[in-house]
């Protein structure tokens, strides 16, 4: 495909797919024109920042903890939520630096995550066909026709939500909340209850025991245990959301969207002829790109082509999600094309997507298993050919839900219904959450490549 001069604009002369249709248009673009006007959420040396570290990623020198909830809730941007969520990151990320000896790069599907893809538009309640729920961002989950419709000012409260949720957690940042002097602070108590509390108990106090030992030594400043990188993801679903946030940078000419340190393409607007494509080819933010076991060698290579000519480190970050059931059958071909082409790449490994099963009652779940097995593979899959697998990319939440089977609490299809909270996929738990952390340490450990 030709393609010609990129402006911040030129995806809409492409095919768009999963765009709401807004019956007010003239609504929608002073709704967008508004945005527009508006400031940044985010600073490009934050942006660059984190494209550094990606491509340290994908040398193996550091490794990606990218999680966070499915699709945020504009209910869910509240002081309880937003600190559990931080907590939960914050322990697997603890967890996985301590056991794996290395810096990690922690990205949170937070501020900005309200919208989500959809496999189908329209929906039958109650004998009547409505729009689907698309997101908090496009209309309300509410099983009423008039509250599905999309509506435009969505897209300013999303704004407003994810300014208010990155201001709290740059608060708690600097406030100290992520200070390793104070570990247990981010326990939620139901963790005391699992069978996995001695071994982060145990974990939590060597690290104690080393940052005691250093300072006393000399060896490291007390401040300098008490502040962490944290960076914010979305998927960039709106194109027009997303073109109002893209600013122009006049000290060196390029464009970045500054609602988010890092984007991703999903799995099903990645096509060459999308206007994702087109508009994610023309940012200067690191970008993720989600790929299923449907994409062939081919295609992935002209991917990649487009949306990184240049072959920067750091600016591309795949994102395999192939299905425990087909990832040995596609993964590796995958992996072999990128390394035979030479592109550069960071490799991410989400286990929750491909995996998606439906449990009594037609309730969407995931089997923890099947989410721990994909994981051991692909960590397999990138050791043996000395490729390191740079990081993974959950679903989760730091609240005690029940919407994935299994893990160390052994949830069963008949506690899906305890408390079930997601609008749209089931999300690990707490607890579930931090037994993968472990389980990711040591598949590091085990599987661990010299940079």
């Amino acid at each position: 495909m030709n393609r010609g001069i990129w402006t911040k604009t030129s995806w809409k002369g492409y095919r768009l797919s999963q765009q709401p249709v807004y019956e007010d248009k003239e609504q929608l673009d002073t709704v967008l024109k508004k945005i527009e006007g508006l400031p940044p959420l985010v600073f490009i040396g934050e942006v660059e920042k984190l494209r550094l570290q990606v491509a340290e990623a994908g040398r193996g020198r550091r490794f990606i903890l990218h999680g966070g909830d499915c699709a945020e809730r504009f209910m869910d941007c509240n002081e309880e939520s937003i600190t559990n969520k931080m907590k939960i990151l914050l322990q697997m990320s603890v967890i996985l630096t301590y056991g794996a000896r290395r810096p990690v790069v922690r990205i949170g599907r937070i501020a900005g995550q309200f919208a989500k893809p959809r496999s189908r538009d329209t929906e039958i309640v109650d004998g009547r066909q409505i729009d689907i729920y698309r997101g908090d961002s496009i209309n309300d989950y509410g099983p009423d026709a008039e509250k599905r419709r999309a509506d435009p000012e969505r897209l300013l409260q999303s704004y407003f939500m994810s300014v208010s949720t990155l201001n709290f957690i740059r608060a708690m940042i600097e406030g100290g909340f992520t200070d390793l002097h104070h570990p247990y602070t981010w326990n939620l108590h139901s963790m005391e209850k699992t069978g996995e509390w001695k071994k982060y108990r145990a974990t939590v106090d060597g690290i104690l025991d080393a940052i005691n030992f250093m300072e006393s030594f000399g060896g490291i400043r007390s401040e300098s245990v008490g502040k962490i990188d944290f960076y914010i993801s979305h998927e960039g679903l709106l194109l027009g959301y997303e073109d109002a946030l893209t600013r122009k940078d006049p000290a060196s000419g390029r464009y970045y969207n500054l609602g988010s340190h890092m984007l991703w393409i999903g799995e099903r607007t990645r096509a060459l002829d999308e206007g994702h494509v087109e508009y994610f080819r023309g940012i200067s933010n690191p970008i993720g790109v989600k790929i299923g076991p449907s994409i062939s060698s081919d295609e992935l290579i002209e991917l990649l082509a487009v949306l990184n000519p240049g072959n920067e480190e750091g600016r591309i970050t795949l994102i395999a999600r192939m299905g425990l059931s087909k990832i040995e059958s596609t993964l590796p071909s995958l992996v072999d094309a990128v390394i035979k082409s030479g592109r550069s790449v960071t490799w991410s490994s989400d286990p929750m997507h491909g995996n998606m099963i439906h449990a009594s009652g037609n309730r969407k779940t995931r089997d923890f298993n099947d989410i721990m097995g994909e994981l051991k593979c692909a960590f397999r899959i990138f050791s043996e050919r000395h490729v390191p697998l740079g990081g993974v990319h959950f679903e989760l939440t730091g609240e005690d839900v029940t919407e994935c089977t299994g893990g160390a609490t052994a949830l069963s299809d008949e506690d899906l219904g305890k408390n079930y909270q997601s609008y749209c996929d089931p999300r690990l738990n707490y607890n579930q959450s931090l037994e993968m952390a472990f389980l990711i340490a040591e598949l590091l450990n085990k599987n661990s490549i010299k940079p």
